[in-house]
């Protein structure tokens, strides 16, 4: 059961590729593997520390105020990381300007707290966040390595292909530095990952039809 709901949300229930969730983090911060790393662990552990905390005292939290609690424990977990960013790795913090802070607006933290630490003790809770977590990072890391590999030659920042301005043959990519490039390869991911797993393709909403119907005169 805990291993089910570690893997489930890597790829049948992946919070980014199939419930398109997270999108914005998800193609601001990645055209580096190191930002999409760092974004990664600390969404992760945000999203696994909050929903232990409600999961926790869910049973002493009145419904109507259940949001506003839910999003004061996600931000006062995300000034935490923001704060230890700064004061540990200051040069990161700047690279990923606000996108650390907006952690407590994105739809993957509050969604798995209200829908399922709500409902289920602590451990669970903690597990099934990490999982959704660790689904949200794979698909970080997968477009932010692209992103840098094509765009700049290297990962992590260490040079991979050597450039022509550095005497080799690769020239690079600039367009995947971009914002557009980053829907592309998030578009291709979400397509290849129903193309594997078909039961993943939603139902059409409508039918459509056998054939026009005739113009009137």
């Amino acid at each position: 059961m805990a291993l089910k709901q570690l893997s489930d949300p890597l790829f049948d229930k992946n919070p980014v590729a199939v419930h398109i969730l997270g999108i914005c983090s998800a193609l601001a911060v990645t055209t580096s593997m190191s930002t999409a790393l760092t974004m990664s662990v600390a969404l992760t552990v945000v999203v696994t520390l909050a929903a232990g905390i409600i999961s926790a005292i869910r049973a002493h939290i009145p419904n109507q105020v259940r949001i506003i609690l839910q999003l004061t424990i996600i931000a006062t977990l995300v000034i935490v990381a923001d704060q230890l960013l700064q004061a540990f790795a200051f040069e990161m913090s700047q690279r990923l300007t606000v996108f650390v802070s907006l952690i407590a607006t994105n739809c993957i933290v509050l969604g798995r707290t209200e829908a399922y630490a709500m409902h289920n003790p602590p451990v669970p809770a903690m597990l099934d966040a990490m999982g959704n977590g660790l689904g949200y990072s794979l698909v970080l890391m997968a477009v932010a390595a692209i992103r840098e590999l094509f765009g700049a030659g290297s990962l992590f920042g260490m040079q991979v292909l050597i450039t022509q301005a550095d005497g080799g043959w690769f020239v690079p990519l600039r367009l995947m530095l971009l914002a557009p490039s980053a829907f592309i390869i998030l578009g291709l991911l979400i397509w290849a990952l129903r193309a594997w797993r078909p039961r993943l393709v939603e139902a059409r909403e409508f039918a459509l039809r056998g054939s026009r119907p005739e113009a009137r005169p």
